[in-house]
């Protein structure tokens, strides 16, 4: 129990330690990096230098060895604040690319990449989506075949919605290397240095939300890889993703409960300040009643979550567990936000509010990671079986 306290109090140091980051080096920009579609390189650097990249990953290989409590809390703490931006492309970067490479990963590969993605001075994406292949990734066109006479492999294809995509100094490429055999027994992931021959970062895609976040279109076009640059094992790549989706469905639950507190907590902050018939709108009765089923919903969703990180740091946290949260919690997100805004009135449709950036923020909680579609065919076949 003495341990338990112990590491509360220093992640709600370290949460302090976000915001005060936050105060001195987001603040004051965000908005015109929203403005002008994307977070600035040099940010990198500063996350790094300041501990905030890839936390959990061990000392050995740059991180600072902490439990993923700690890393949770800064995707956390980040998207409480309104930055969903900034905490979508650092989960990307430091929960999902970081842990793909300290899981599957050789030791030359994590000797080269986990040091500079702790540092800042490389950037991390994932390449897995195409624009004909979505959720279901058995779908996916891009190969990579292998020269005889060079011993190296040619890939070809096209990707698309790629987070940190204009930023990236590498990315983990989803590749069918057999193409005689259905794309889950067929799939090799590839590690490309963002300035490989061949390899083209195509236009920053627009959105009707996260305008900062640098999702990108990326061609490849001949591009060569030696056998040294296979993430894990040939033709089981498909294997390496699935094992991954827990923690990135939990990570991507952990910004939902962070997202849809700030909401809350500006909205009450709203509340208490803005009056209509003669009493601040706290007073008003049918307001106190949506805000009380809101926060209730926040709550049990948030203890649901951390019910599901302490099953993953064990790692005993299931795939289908893992959808539930992700289920649950983006979508009590959408229903929050939307229910803040509304009692914003006509200023919550207005930009300089942040309620309107937390609401075009949150719909896309519900499609990437896995739509809410496909959370729920995982969770039924779970439950009911094939």
């Amino acid at each position: 129990m003495n341990q338990s306290l112990a590491i509360e109090e220093e992640i709600t140091l370290f949460r302090k330690t976000i915001e005060a980051f936050a105060k001195k080096e987001i603040e004051d920009k965000y908005s015109k990096w929203e403005q002008d579609g994307i977070i600035p390189r040099e940010l990198w650097k500063k996350l790094g230098d300041a501990g905030l990249l890839c936390v959990d990953i061990p000392e050995q290989y740059g991180g600072l060895g902490a439990p993923l409590q700690f890393a949770a809390s800064i995707v956390d703490e980040f998207s409480r604040l309104g930055y969903s931006s900034i905490s979508g492309n650092l989960a990307v970067h430091s929960n999902i690319v970081a842990h793909y490479i300290l899981n599957a990963g050789s030791e030359e590969q994590k000797i080269r990449y986990l040091p500079k993605m702790a540092s800042g001075d490389f950037v991390g994406a994932i390449a897995m989506t195409e624009p004909g292949a979505g959720s279901d990734l058995q779908g996916i066109r891009t190969t990579a075949i292998k020269n005889t006479s060079t011993g190296k492999y040619v890939i070809n294809g096209s990707k698309t919605f790629i987070s940190n995509g204009q930023n990236f100094d590498f990315v983990i490429v989803v590749a069918k290397t057999n193409q005689a055999v259905p794309a889950a027994k067929g799939t090799t992931l590839f590690i490309i240095e963002g300035d490989s021959n061949g390899l083209t970062k195509g236009k920053k895609l627009k959105k009707i939300g996260l305008h900062s976040a640098d999702t990108s279109e990326l061609f490849l076009e001949g591009v060569n890889a030696d056998s040294s640059q296979i993430l894990g094992q040939l033709d089981q790549g498909f294997i390496t993703l699935m094992r991954e989706l827990p923690r990135e469905r939990s990570i991507l639950a952990v910004g939902a409960c962070g997202a849809m507190e700030g909401a809350l907590e500006i909205t009450v902050k709203y509340l208490h300040e803005r009056e209509a018939f003669g009493k601040p709108l706290s007073q008003l009765q049918v307001i106190r009643h949506k805000i009380a089923e809101m926060t209730t919903e926040a709550k049990v969703n948030r203890a649901y979550v951390n019910q599901c990180l302490a099953q993953l740091e064990r790692n005993q946290l299931s795939t289908a567990d893992a959808s539930i949260a992700k289920l649950s919690t983006t979508e009590a997100q959408g229903r929050i936000v939307d229910g803040c805004l509304q009692l914003f009135g006509g200023y919550g449709y207005m930009e300089e509010y942040p309620i309107s950036r937390a609401y075009t923020d949150a719909r896309v909680q519900r499609i990437y990671g896995g739509t809410s579609e496909i959370m729920k065919e995982i969770i039924s076949k779970d439950v009911l079986g094939k």
